[in-house]
């Protein structure tokens, strides 16, 4: 082995073989994570590593084992706090068992998606762990496919393709929200998330549309915003609801990039939540313990979910068979679901109306 086995300290592997007193063999299974070596073997090669400051060659290292140790992380949006505690969660889980994590961001673009899978296939990653634009997309799926390892997906569904799924059960979390704000005598609500491409806004829509079922009361199509999770699009399109002869008396709000937008415009309009108007937020954000009122969410466990989906890479690439995991959501009740404000009804006057009289001349 060469000098070019080290990077920085000088010291290569032959040198740890020979401070450590052991086979070259018998330190490449132990910096390799080989499962046959001894507790006492282990010891002594780690401590030669620490003691000469040796720093391995990884490159050399996947290509005589075929495994890079890392997997890609394609995020939609890296400034999204969720995604942010997903990513950190799946890099503790996969660190524990010897994996590094490289993150990418598509900042929601499919062209961006698209070559940042590319770009993770001629990097060699041993898997990816992907959150989608679109399930739809053909660009995507063609980018999939030219994987050559273990994919896992982030609350997306792609049908035919054998990859493993961290999903979350949004359809129970806004169907409780829904019926919440229902209950509270709503029934002009908006709902503002993403586009029906992806599962987690068709699955929303459907708890929102079976909790009205379960009211009795019908949908008012108008009120839906179906078309994006940024900002800048709920934004407009709350602007656009409350422009409307008849405004929305509560609003859900698809994400948490979606809720700061939805109270940007609320702001704008000078409507205060939990008095002129309810507000349930999907997904949580710590900044938003600072508002007053506190803000009605449904959430999930974003750690829950980053750990889950490193856990089903190491497993197949273990050999096991893709497989699905289901996160719970959960409804807090909080008071931005307010009440409804009505408009007062003049009363009507009891005094008999005075009879105008002309006098003749």
């Amino acid at each position: 082995m060469s000098r070019s086995d080290s990077e920085g300290s000088g010291a290569t592997i032959r040198d740890v073989a020979v401070q450590a007193g052991v086979a070259l063999s018998s330190v490449s299974r132990v910096l390799t994570g080989h499962p046959d070596v001894s507790a006492a073997m282990r010891a002594k090669v780690e401590a030669a590593v620490a003691e000469l400051g040796y720093e391995p060659d990884l490159l050399a290292q996947s290509l005589r084992s075929g495994s890079t140790k890392t997997i890609g992380f394609v995020l939609r949006d890296i400034s999204n706090p969720l995604f942010a505690n997903i990513a950190r969660a799946a890099e503790q889980e996969l660190r524990r068992s010897g994996f590094s994590m490289l993150i990418t961001s598509s900042d929601g673009h499919l062209d961006v998606e698209a070559r940042n899978l590319a770009l993770l296939r001629r990097r060699r990653v041993d898997g990816v762990i992907v959150s989608l634009v679109s399930e739809e997309a053909e660009s995507t799926r063609a980018a999939l496919t030219a994987l050559n390892g273990p994919v896992v997906l982030l609350d997306r569904e792609v049908p035919g393709f054998g990859a493993a799924a961290v999903l979350c059960d949004h359809y129970s979390g806004v169907y409780r929200a829904t019926g919440e704000l229902l209950a509270r005598g709503h029934r002009k609500i908006g709902l503002v998330t993403g586009s029906m491409a992806v599962r987690s806004s068709r699955e929303r829509l459907r708890g929102y549309e079976a909790a009205f079922d379960a009211a009795g009361v019908p949908v008012d199509r108008s009120m839906l915003a179906l078309g994006s999770f940024d900002a800048d699009y709920a934004k407009a399109e709350v602007i656009r609801l409350f422009s409307r002869r008849t405004e929305p008396t509560a609003l859900i709000t698809g994400g948490i990039a979606s809720a700061a937008g939805a109270l940007q415009a609320l702001r704008q309009l000078r409507r205060s939540v939990g008095v002129d108007v309810g507000l349930v937020t999907l997904d949580e954000w710590p900044m938003f313990d600072v508002l007053a009122p506190d803000l009605a969410s449904v959430s999930r466990d974003s750690g829950e979910m980053g750990t889950a989906a490193a856990r089903l890479m190491l497993d197949m690439l273990d050999g096991a068979e893709p497989r699905t995991v289901v996160i719970d959501t959960r409804f807090t009740p909080r008071d931005s679901v307010g009440p409804v404000r009505r408009p007062a009804t003049p009363r009507k006057s009891t005094a008999k109306k005075a009879v105008r009289t002309t006098a003749k001349p």
